[in-house]
């Protein structure tokens, strides 16, 4: 354990949030992210045609969360998003749709 003094850590150097922790973590409305998913899916039929069932997984969990007004199921979004991201290479549109996915559903 160690005993060094950090002094004020709300101090002049501004650490720390002056115990205001602030989380947002607000999501995007379904259509936007359906817009998302299909966008994806798309670009997946032009780069990587042998990972479009993934989109497609995707677009129909969002299309089956607007018909029973339930929550998508994440984890097969999660799993669809995961291996897209696998089989994806750097810098392609793909990767940055799946990447905008990841971010706006907090996975």
């Amino acid at each position: 354990m160690s005993t060094y003094n950090f002094g004020n850590v709300n101090g002049p150097a501004n650490f720390g949030d002056h115990g205001r922790i602030q989380i947002n973590h607000a999501h995007p409305d379904l259509p936007t992210m359906m817009d998302l998913a299909e966008r994806l899916t798309e670009t997946l039929r032009a780069e990587y045609p042998e990972l479009v069932p993934q989109g497609e997984v995707i677009q129909a969990q969002f299309q089956e969360s607007a018909e029973d007004g339930l929550p998508p199921n994440r984890g097969r979004i999660r799993s669809a998003l995961e291996t897209i991201a696998i089989g994806a290479s750097a810098g392609t549109g793909s990767l940055a749709f799946t990447q905008q996915l990841i971010h706006a559903l907090g996975l």
